[in-house]
Parts: C-alpha cells; sequence; structure tokens
C-alpha cells in the first residue's frame, strides 16, 4: 500500500492510499492548472464587453499572463520541495493560487484581472512541478510512465467538461462566477490533499536549498542529452497546445466557424482523444516501451501536420468543420500518445535531484511552449492557416530534436528500458 505519510525518517501516523485514489488525486490536482485556463474560455467575449476591449487578440493575454509566471516560478518550487518536502511545498502553491483567484474575480480592470491571472499561475507552478516529482519519487521506467499516462487520462476529462461548465455558469451569472467556481474547487483539492497525500520525497534524496546545489542539479540536467532533449521535445510540442488553446475560441466559438455555444461540444470532442491515447498509451507502454510509442507518435504528428496544413490552403483557410475536427482530432490524439512518454524518459535519469529537475524541466518547456503559442495565436487572422502551420513547424523541429537527442535513430522495435521496477514506498497496485 502506499505507505508513510511523512518523512520515513521521522515518526509518526501513516496514511494508506490506494492506486485509484493516489491517480484520481495527483489528476485533480493537475488538473486545476486545466481548469483555470478552459473554463475561462467562453469568458472572452463577456470579459471583452465588460472592459471595453476593442482588439480580440488582446484576450489571449489571459492566457498568456498565466502562463509566464506559471513557467517562471517553477524554477522555484523544485528546489524549494526538495528541501522542505512534496507536501507543504505545494500547499503553498494552492495557498498563492487562491489568492489570485479573488484577485481575479473581483478585479475592477482588465489590468487588474491580468494581475489576478499572473497570481493564479504563479501558484499553480507548484503543481506542474510536484505532481511529477511525486510520481517520480514512486516509479520508475515503464511503470512510471504507465501511472502518468493513467492520471492523464483522468485528467483529460476536465478540459472535456471546462468549456461546457464555463457556459453553464455564464448562463447562470457573470464572468466572475467561473472564478468563483473554480476557486471553491481548488480549495476541496486542497483539502483532500492536505488530509491524505502522505510526504514522498525520499530523505536520502532531501536538499538543503543552496544556490550550489541547484546549479549543480540544473547542470546535471542540462549536461542530460536524454533528459534536455526530449524537455525541448516537449516544449516543441507544448507550444503547438498553447497556440490551439490561445486560438481555439476565436476558430471555433467566433472568426472562423461561429459556432457559438457549440464551441464547448467541439472542444470536448478533441479532449476526448486526447483522452483515448493516454488510455491507449497505459496499456502500450509496458510492451512497446516509452520511446517506441512517443517515437510512433511523433512522426504520426508531423504527417497529420502536413496534411492539415495542406486541407487548410486547399479550402482558403476554412476547411469543412468535420473535416477539420476530424485531421485535429487525431493530431491531439498523437500528442498525448507523444509528450507523457517524452516526460517519463526525461525524469528517468533524475530520481536523486527529481524535484529541481522537475523544476527546470517544467519552467523551460512552459516557458518555451507559452513563447511559440503566443506567436502563433497572435497571428490568428480569421483561419485555421497560421495553427497549422505552427503545428507542423514545431512538430517537424521536434521530430529533429528527437533525432538528434537519439543520435540519428528512432525506435522501431521494442527495447528493454532502465528502471522498470517501482520504487521503495510503491503504491500497491489492485
Amino acid at each position: 500500500m502506499f505507505q508513510s505519510a511523512r518523512d520515513p525518517a521521522k515518526s509518526g501516523s501513516t496514511r494508506v492510499l490506494s492506486l485509484r485514489e493516489f491517480v484520481l488525486l495527483i489528476a485533480l490536482v493537475m488538473s486545476l492548472g486545466s481548469l483555470s485556463i478552459d473554463n475561462l474560455l467562453p469568458a472572452f467575449g463577456p470579459i471583452q464587453a465588460n472592459f471595453a476591449i476593442a482588439d480580440p487578440n488582446d484576450l489571449q493575454l489571459l492566457i498568456t499572463t498565466y502562463m509566464v509566471p506559471f513557467a517562471i516560478l517553477q524554477t522555484v518550487y523544485g528546489p524549494v520541495s526538495d528541501a522542505l518536502g512534496r507536501r507543504p511545498t505545494l500547499m503553498i502553491g494552492l495557498t498563492v493560487y487562491l489568492i489570485g483567484g479573488v484577485v481575479a474575480a473581483t478585479a475592477a480592470s482588465f489590468s487588474m484581472l491580468l494581475i489576478g491571472r499572473a497570481v493564479q499561475g504563479a501558484g499553480l507552478a507548484a503543481t506542474r512541478v510536484l505532481t511529477v516529482a511525486i510520481i517520480r519519487d514512486r516509479y520508475e521506467g515503464r511503470e512510471m510512465a504507465r501511472v502518468m499516462s493513467i492520471t492523464l487520462m483522468v485528467f483529460i476529462i476536465v478540459p472535456m467538461l471546462a468549456p461546457a461548465s464555463g457556459s453553464l455558469l455564464l448562463l447562470l451569472g457573470t464572468w466572475r462566477m467561473i472564478f468563483a467556481t473554480v476557486l471553491g474547487f481548488a480549495v476541496l483539492v486542497a483539502v483532500w490533499f492536505y488530509t491524505r497525500m502522505p510526504e514522498t520525497l525520499h530523505p536520502e534524496y532531501r536538499r538543503s536549498f543552496a544556490f550550489g546545489q541547484i546549479a549543480s542539479a540544473v547542470r546535471t540536467t542540462i549536461s542530460t542529452r536524454v533528459s534536455i532533449g526530449y524537455a525541448t521535445g516537449i516544449a516543441l510540442m507544448m507550444g503547438c497546445l498553447m497556440a490551439y488553446i490561445g486560438s481555439a475560441q476565436q476558430i471555433f466559438e467566433t472568426e472562423a466557424y461561429e459556432l457559438g455555444v457549440l464551441f464547448p461540444l467541439v472542444f470536448g470532442c478533441i479532449a476526448a482523444f486526447m483522452g483515448a491515447a493516454s488510455f491507449t498509451s497505459a496499456r502500450l507502454v509496458r510492451r512497446l516501451g516509452m520511446r517506441r510509442l512517443s517515437h510512433i507518435g511523433i512522426c504520426g504528428f508531423t504527417l497529420v501536420a502536413a496534411v492539415q496544413v495542406g486541407v487548410a490552403f486547399i479550402y482558403d483557410g476554412r476547411p469543412p468543420l468535420l473535416l477539420y475536427v476530424a485531421i485535429f482530432a487525431i493530431s491531439q490524439f498523437l500528442y498525448s500518445l507523444t509528450v507523457p512518454n517524452f516526460n517519463s524518459i526525461a525524469m528517468a535519469p533524475l530520481a536523486a535531484i527529481a524535484g529541481t529537475a522537475s523544476s527546470f524541466i517544467g519552467s523551460y518547456t512552459t516557458f518555451v511552449g507559452a513563447l511559440f503559442g503566443l506567436v502563433i495565436g497572435r497571428s490568428f487572422n480569421g483561419t485555421v492557416i497560421p495553427l497549422s502551420l505552427g503545428y507542423l513547424c514545431l512538430g517537424a523541429a521536434c521530430l529533429l530534436v528527437v533525432l538528434w537527442t537519439e543520435k540519428g535513430r528512432l525506435s522501431l522495435r521494442s527495447q528493454p528500458e532502465q528502471g522498470a521496477a517501482k520504487r521503495a514506498l510503491p503504491v500497491a497496485a489492485e
């Protein structure tokens, strides 16, 4: 069973967590970030009207101002968690997030709303770092990839439902109700985590919060070819996701396809394909391995992106809705086969510095992804061409990075990978 509720080096009571509860709790903590973005998308129009924003592209700042501190603060939470432990560090982050949520919900101007979003991002940076570190504390190799995929499968339910729930809340009240509801959900998740999740940091991996040790851990991460290579691949793929999230409302709800209230349905269908991919990855990763599965994913993603660009140009930037959604859903399916396994491969050699390594990788991938996403999103011109070109360019660049990392060879055959066993203090399989 999931053993110690505390640092194993200390005395005290224990908590018992089943694999099912562990996965669900980690997924809900992860989902706070997605919920804080996707739930807000239907509110772009009301927010634009409320604050008399002339350029609708400026609404993408609601995503960017969240993502930039989300990226930067990850460099802090990882080293802090290596020193203090995962539990207290995550609780600090959630507290900051709640403060930002209050500021955003009560904002009297668009500038104040952006400040609240920035504080929210700064707080939730802890969830990006620590959910990965907690899983890495407990698992290695293909088993880590399997648990990560199962977690993401549960996590994907949130973006499937978030726009629809945001639209429903808009029917019941104003956009401020969206922030208030998410705040309530965050409080429930924080209480559950605090009362049920034990400390997972192994005593032998506890590190002092010293610049020299942090710098050494970062150097180790950067100098590990597999880690920095696959982290760069994640960053490029995240650029695609950020561009999609930033452009989705304009593409589907307003300017390109003008779906209006049907936008959440399309958004949820695409998210469902991502969830199906996470389920598929969890089923196949033990048999095929992380490399083979993710290499199939990135090759397929790049090919589908090429088709996506071709279709976009053939139809002058507005392909038939069902055709474009079908192609896009396939690309998101392949995205979700790729990125979780990239993440597991990047973290595999870094068990002794999991917190700081997860912090650096998370910050690096989020910042680069947000930057690419902003550039592509701001290029929106009323058609799907900028987004499609962005997917192709970033997908091809990711494939080249993987080839560099693997010294020109992709894994076409299943191979044994290091560290397939669970770490000490494992969660019991059910």
